[in-house]
């Protein structure tokens, strides 16, 4: 059977089982970021609304579905109430998803919710999350002589997302590609296209001598970003009135 097949009847499942309308389903890894390996499993992520009367009840409930994970699936979801509370905080994750190249399951309800997104994206908010990504993953895979080659591009990918944000102030897209040939210096893209070869064409890249090149790209880049963001002010909020009346408008067509 056919992957999307698989994955149409998995979230068939967990609506029948979970009693949910899944609304907006995307895939969420290296394959919507464009540098997935031959073997890389598939990182399904959707977004949930329970009927009307679950959200009236004093015992709470779990805002999470934790469905699948094995070598190919790894299923999980959010429901609606928590997603928008995380869009009010300017979650990357909720923008990333809205943003997804790969689209497995959507609504129109979704739709609204898409169409009024942007407007809490926080920028200083975003800022920190995509550099925080990349120093963690410089600090624990990247120093040493050997390196877990594949790890550079988790670390040069939010690099370049700040990029984009400081440049454009708004969601960066997902996929590596796009924000490598807006953002990459030229004297790089050469080193960075062998490795992207290398890792969507074998089944485990594997370690390798650190490169010492891109080692230095992404030192002088993190302490740049954290220079322009030490200076800059803070966002401010919206209130939650839009998100409230859209909450309580999808129970008027969901169920």
């Amino acid at each position: 059977m056919k992957i999307l097949n698989i994955i149409n009847e998995k979230l068939n499942e967990i609506e029948k089982k979970e009693n949910v309308k899944i609304l907006h389903c995307v895939e969420s890894g290296s394959r919507a970021w464009g540098f997935a390996s031959p073997d890389s499993d598939y990182d399904v992520r959707f977004i949930y609304l329970r009927p009307k009367n679950d959200y009236l009840h004093l015992d709470k409930m779990r805002d999470v579905i934790e469905w699948q994970l094995d070598e190919t699936l790894d299923i999980n979801g959010w429901d609606l109430q928590k997603a928008l509370r995380l869009l009010h905080n300017s979650n990357p994750t909720l923008f990333e998803w809205n943003s997804s190249p790969i689209v497995y399951r959507t609504t129109d309800e979704w739709k609204n919710v898409s169409a009024i997104i942007n407007k809490y994206f926080i920028k200083k908010s975003v800022l920190y999350h995509y550099l925080s990504t990349a120093k963690r993953n410089y600090r624990e895979h990247l120093e040493a002589n050997v390196v877990p080659l594949k790890k550079y591009f988790y670390v040069l990918r939010p690099i370049l997302a700040c990029k984009w944000i400081m440049d454009r102030g708004t969601p960066p897209p997902m996929q590596f590609k796009t924000l490598m040939d807006c953002y990459l210096d030229d004297s790089l893209k050469n080193s960075v296209n062998t490795l992207l070869d290398l890792k969507m064409n074998s089944p485990e890249i594997g370690t390798g001598k650190r490169i010492d090149e891109i080692n230095e790209y992404i030192e002088l880049n993190i302490e740049k970003i954290e220079g322009i963001l030490k200076a800059s002010p803070d966002d401010n909020k919206h209130d939650w009135d839009e998100l409230n009346l859209l909450f309580l408008n999808m129970f008027k067509t969901v169920f």
